[in-house]
């Protein structure tokens, strides 16, 4: 017993310090970004995010197409794929019939935003489907079976189930668009790589990490790789705010149902 007493403090040390290092892991990409995107920052200060110059010879750089390309794609990757993700959690035979949606078939010619979000959209849907059909096979089927038993139709039912299982689908979801924001190639192939903004979905854009991996490695000057790396660091920031979201979802969701249950 005093064995596994000590072999149980040792493994909650262990992970205590893997959990510390965590954090300072995050300090460390953040201070190294910061040092490497420190010329922009200088030269350029808030405007960078702002401006919607691209031009590496007159050393001129702004991020905003690129904000805008990531939040555009990234928002419709979400608007196709979680109704059908969700459906496909309920209904699983959904998945057998829809291979005829033009989301499914590829894209053989042509390149815009719209073509981006869609392939985002096939990306992070295996992702919403398998997460949200394990958290709706842990959540208890009585909630199901007590709501047809007081007169529910079979979608009230399932109205039932899914807010029971909301905080597990919310941090499905964010998990989702956190691999959306920082999809790189599938995205850079697609999306027709200019820095203009346009109000048409079918036309040309780019996202921040299609700009990094076009152009990093054929920076001209020490401030087109500092904004590059700048660019970099608003991605990790964004990254970093969408899970702050989502825990904070999460934790409100908890918190509505202990009320709930609670007032019960």
């Amino acid at each position: 017993m005093a064995s596994t007493g000590a072999a149980d403090r040792a493994y909650r040390a262990l992970l205590g310090t893997l959990a510390l290092a965590v954090p300072l892991v995050a300090a460390l990409i953040v201070f190294e970004m910061s040092r490497g995107a420190a010329p922009t920052l200088r030269a350029e200060g808030w405007h960078f995010i702002f401006a919607t110059d691209w031009d590496p010879v007159a050393e001129k750089f702004g991020a905003l197409p690129y904000l805008y390309g990531t939040v555009v794609t990234s928002g419709l990757a979400l608007l196709f794929a979680v109704p059908l993700g969700l459906g496909a959690a309920i209904e699983p035979w959904l998945i057998a019939h829809l291979g005829f949606l033009p989301l499914f078939q590829g894209f053989p010619f042509g390149l815009g935003v719209l073509n981006a979000g869609l392939v985002l959209a096939i990306m992070i849907l295996p992702t919403i489907v398998s997460l949200s059909r394990e958290i709706l096979r842990v959540t208890p089927g009585g909630l199901r079976e007590a709501a047809l038993a007081l007169g529910a139709t079979r979608a009230e039912a399932i109205t039932v189930m899914l807010g029971a299982a909301r905080p597990g689908i919310v941090g499905a979801v964010i998990l989702a668009l956190g691999r959306a924001l920082g999809e790189t190639m599938a995205v850079t192939m697609v999306i027709g790589n200019t820095n203009r903004i346009s109000a048409s979905l079918l036309a040309p854009g780019a996202t921040m990490a299609s700009v990094i991996a076009n152009e990093f490695t054929e920076a001209t000057g020490k401030l087109h790789l500092a904004a590059l790396i700048e660019i970099a660091l608003l991605l990790f920031a964004m990254t970093l705010v969408v899970n702050g979201v989502a825990r904070l979802l999460v934790y409100w969701s908890f918190g509505a149902r202990r009320d709930v249950a609670g007032a019960v």
